[in-house]
């Protein structure tokens, strides 16, 4: 039988002493990168990067379905640049900007997907059904039915309208987004119609219902056209008119009564016509 024998207890002290300094060591070049910057030269770092973060928030602002907040995107980078800026390790050999890139992008991705109002799932399925009506617009030179549709998806019809009523129930667009391919920088508020705006139907209307007013008018008694005159252009009550033509109240009331009956029978018939 060959005798164990035992590791002399020094150089087990010895050895435990030396992997421990090894493991330091170890943790001390995992950490020496841009920690052991000072903070101007940090700061440095992070400024001359900041286009990095520009041009990553560009490219994935072009990529998405829906226009995006580019400043938004920008802020969300920068947390990205910030904590690669403070992982950094010299010692692997990369660029800084290679191995900002991922972080930068990866920080971007986070915050727009924590801005989705649809879930993971949500976003699956409309991208399925995305792709299944690309392909049959594309073989059947039309747009599907929804029976070919949830044909090809395989899908019932009713689950089928269920999913695509969710995607757009969680579309939001601020009105304030503006258009993408619009070079004046106008918003997508800028495209919704003004309730309160005349479309070109009320304004032809206005224009002939003025022009029949005014034919209107100069087929009054001169007396009429008087009394409307005082009382609408010069504001004056029936009252003053009176005195100034030398009539009653009394009849002042009837020849304005009489006129502008006159007057809403020609604009009733343009209204008909």
């Amino acid at each position: 039988m060959i005798a164990q024998t035992s590791m002399p207890r020094s150089l087990s002290v010895s050895t435990r002493s030396s992997h421990a300094a090894r493991t330091r060591g170890a943790r001390r070049s995992a950490a020496r990168g841009t920690r052991g910057m000072s903070a101007t030269q940090r700061e440095a770092l992070l400024t001359q990067h900041l286009g990095l973060v520009h041009h990553v928030a560009r490219q994935l602002a072009a990529h998405l379905s829906t226009a995006a907040d580019l400043d938004e995107l920008v802020s969300a980078g920068s947390m990205g640049l910030i904590q690669a800026v403070d992982s950094f390790d010299v010692s692997r050999g990369l660029s800084f900007s290679t191995y900002a890139v991922p972080r930068i992008r990866g920080a971007i991705l986070d915050e727009l997907r924590r801005q989705d109002p649809m879930t993971r799932n949500a976003r699956r399925r409309t991208r399925e059904v995305t792709r299944a009506r690309d392909a049959l617009i594309g073989a059947l030179e039309r747009s599907p039915t929804e029976a070919e549709l949830s044909h090809v998806l395989a899908v019932p019809a009713e689950m089928l309208r269920k999913w695509e009523l969710d995607a757009e129930a969680a579309a939001v667009t601020s009105l304030d987004q503006p258009l993408r391919a619009d070079p004046t920088g106008a918003t997508v508020g800028d495209t919704l119609a003004d309730e309160n705006a005349w479309t070109v139907d009320d304004t032809l209307t206005h224009e002939q219902e003025v022009l029949q007013l005014k034919e209107a008018i100069a087929c009054l008694k001169e007396q009429e056209r008087t009394v409307l005159a005082l009382n609408y252009f010069e504001e004056l009550k029936l009252q003053d008119i009176a005195e100034v033509l030398g009539l009653s109240v009394c009849r002042i009331s009837q020849i304005r009564t009489a006129a502008l009956a006159k007057l809403r029978l020609a604009l009733s018939e343009l209204r008909a016509a």
